[in-house]
């Protein structure tokens, strides 16, 4: 049946449903690849560190160059971006990330892997923001919480996935003449390079070009996008210079930084932990795997339940502070089994919230001012993930313990927690 003859109801759902259908799995793809790059240095760790003749802390600093590299071009490679399409933009990331993985595998010395670690930011940079404003292209805001949910799935898709592999990969070690952490870059890094030409082929510009969806439900979707425009530019921005100036962008900017502060925190830190419960490289991948899979149930039920109620700020709110209580727990809790479980909610909390924050930009921002918004909040609040990887090794050396820095996360959660409350609150207040 067309969306023609459909009836005008069933309009909306069936527009939405093709979309997620097509859209979905490809991005999603795509960001588990990039998640597991972004990752695998924190498996390649239990082995590269000793091999490049790195303590805890440099390690630490120079995982955390991805960040800085990410930083630096997010905002460019957003405004790329929005001239050249979505499709050419995300190829050519997924190639250069790609390529700088494949390298790391041949890293030599402590100065290449800060180069390359620093060069990995630059190429990543600008596609998770992209794909948010890619998002605000194909889903109305009612359906954009939902959309956002299953697009993070894959990040957690690739904690499980990349765990399993990771732990696999590192007991290859002597394979054909080379060290496990460095199968692990090369056999991470090439999916991105293979994949590129097929998401170039597969995926849309935008709806217009999409010849999956026919002229009702591209007629739907391009009344409800305009609505949306037309509200936003009566509070909020358009143009790139004046969106990144907004002050409300600068307060998601410093609220988001205790996300990546939290999440990456603890997924580097993570295999760590589990490592020194006696585990084997593998059965530590299938230990991070199983909690990454219970985020994503997380991901996929949190946002439907906000939608169902039509309000989302408490979805917003309390799923950070659940988690600064968990990881609070994971110090004070007796046995490995406890702390396991404790930090296991902490991640499902840490990631249930954030599609319901990645809601709020587009309440004020549109055009090139939300692709330059999404760009400046995701890389200033990124530099969460910098100070996580810089200063938690720091944290567990100095302290001693190798759960103390959950303290040090658990404190970002909280302002989390506040930030999100009073940025839904001004942004309603505006809207009335």
């Amino acid at each position: 049946m067309t969306a023609q003859a459909e009836p005008m109801c069933a309009l909306p759902a069936a527009t939405t449903r093709a979309v997620t259908l097509r859209l979905m799995p490809l991005l999603g793809l795509v960001y588990l690849i990039a998640y597991i790059d972004r990752q695998n240095v924190s498996y390649a760790k239990l082995q590269m560190a000793a091999d490049l003749g790195l303590g805890e802390a440099a390690f630490g600093l120079g995982a955390a160059l991805f960040f800085v590299g990410y930083f630096l071009f997010e905002l460019p490679s957003n405004l790329f971006l929005t001239r050249v399409g979505a499709p050419r933009w995300f190829a050519r990331i997924m190639v250069s990330w790609g390529v700088v993985t494949v390298l790391l595998g041949f890293t030599r010395d402590a100065t290449q892997f800060y180069v390359l670690r620093f060069l990995l930011g630059v190429a990543e940079a600008g596609l998770f923001p992209g794909v948010l404003y890619a998002l605000t292209l194909w889903y109305p805001p009612a359906h954009r919480a939902r959309a956002v949910g299953l697009f993070m799935i894959a990040g957690t898709l690739a904690n499980a996935t990349g765990a399993a592999i990771g732990g696999a990969l590192l007991d290859l070690d002597g394979a054909m003449g080379l060290r496990g952490w460095q199968w692990l870059f090369l056999v991470t890094g090439l999916p991105a390079i293979l994949l590129a030409p097929v998401l170039l082929k597969l995926l849309p510009r935008g709806p217009e070009q999409a010849r999956w969806l026919d002229e009702a439900q591209k007629d739907w979707l391009r009344a409800e996008l305009e609505r949306e425009r037309t509200a936003v530019e009566n509070v909020g921005q358009k143009q790139a210079l004046r969106a990144i100036t907004d002050p409300r962008v600068l307060m998601l900017s410093l609220t988001f930084f205790g996300f990546p502060l939290a999440a990456y925190g603890l997924s580097y830190w993570l295999p760590t932990i589990v490592r020194d419960m006696g585990v084997s490289n593998t059965a530590n991948g299938l230990l991070n795997g199983l909690l990454w899979l219970f985020v994503g149930v997380t991901l996929w039920l949190v946002p439907r339940d906000a939608a169902r109620r039509g309000s989302a700020r408490w979805h917003g709110v309390i799923p950070p502070l659940i988690g600064a209580a968990a990881l609070a727990a994971s110090v004070v809790l007796p046995g490995s089994g406890l702390k396991f479980a404790a930090l296991t909610l902490a991640a499902c909390a840490i990631f249930a919230g954030q599609p319901i924050f990645w809601t709020l930009p587009p309440r004020f921002l549109s055009g090139t001012g939300a692709a330059a918004g999404f760009a400046v909040i995701n890389a200033t609040g990124n530099l969460g993930g910098f100070a996580a990887q810089a200063l938690v090794p720091r944290i567990a050396t100095a302290s001693g313990s190798a759960f103390a820095p959950m303290l040090f996360l658990a404190a970002g959660l909280v302002l989390v927690a506040i930030g999100v409350f009073l940025i839904d609150r001004r942004l309603s207040r505006t809207r009335a």
